[in-house]
């Protein structure tokens, strides 16, 4: 039952979800596109490189380690609807949401890393290294495939805003309304909070782009989480799904979609 509602969710926002899919790796491409213009140059004068002790680069693995964390933990959770009794959201759904927020705050980002180049701080980026500057591409398609992954992880120019923080805010903001457990939301604000202190730590980021992140990402999530839809409840939408004129079957299948008994009394 849980498996048919989800796959008949699919078939009606497939659209949706392919959208979001396919701009994620517009932005791959857009980051991997501003690294042929980047030029390396000193490190600017930056408060939380005064603050914050420098990792190194042999403890980079840190900060991919608690970002790593939130973004499976997230994923594994907007599944639970298959495995735990207690169903409050619907997993296309969920993401249909997430994606939304994805595009909006990649869009925005796009435009900012493109307007202006900031020598990165990253040890790959700076001067000196090979990494640093790309040649000339020798055609579209070597911009295209985006030397994927490597191309992904020693990016460098695209820095206003992070692109972790918009990942990690938006998994842990779409919890914080849709997931149940308290301490669970408590431990992920104190993750993104790590997060943002080991972007800084490890010379991935300067302050101000995590900073600018904070601010930007909760207000674009805010802004169009208003203008969607509120995900339909659970309940309410099992009532309107054709089910058999059988009493018991139909009890068994309000059991099944929501998690509790068969007793109208609990389906409200």
């Amino acid at each position: 039952m849980e498996t048919s509602i989800e796959i008949n969710l699919l078939a009606e926002k497939w659209k949706y979800i392919l959208g979001g899919l396919i701009f994620q790796y517009v932005h791959g491409v857009a980051a991997r596109g501003v690294h042929y213009i980047h030029r390396p140059g000193p490190t600017l004068q930056d408060v939380g490189f005064f603050l914050l002790p420098e990792l190194g680069q042999d403890k980079g693995y840190i900060s991919e380690t608690v970002f790593t964390t939130l973004f499976l933990s997230f994923v594994l959770w907007t599944f639970h609807p298959f495995i735990f009794k207690i169903k409050k959201t619907y997993t296309v759904l969920i993401w249909c949401r997430v994606l939304a927020f994805f595009t909006a705050c990649q869009f925005l980002r796009i435009i900012t890393f493109y307007s202006t180049q900031l020598p990165g701080p990253n040890y790959h980026c700076r001067e000196g290294s090979k990494l640093a500057t790309l040649p000339p591409p020798s055609s579209v398609l070597e911009v295209l495939l985006i030397n994927f992954p490597r191309g992904v992880l020693c990016g460098c120019g695209d820095l206003i805003f992070s692109s972790h923080m918009i990942f990690a805010l938006v998994f842990v903001r779409t919890y914080h309304k849709y997931g149940t457990g308290r301490f669970i939301k408590l431990c992920a604000w104190l993750a993104v909070i790590a997060q943002s202190i080991l972007i800084v730590a490890s010379r991935k980021h300067y302050t101000v782009d995590v900073v600018v992140a904070w601010y930007t990402v909760n207000l674009v999530v805010f802004f169009v989480d208003k203008q969607l839809p509120e995900l339909s409840d659970r309940t309410s939408a099992a009532l309107s799904i054709p089910l058999s004129k059988d009493s018991n079957t139909k009890e068994e299948n309000h059991k099944l979609l929501n998690g509790n008994s068969g007793d109208p009394a609990e389906w409200v």
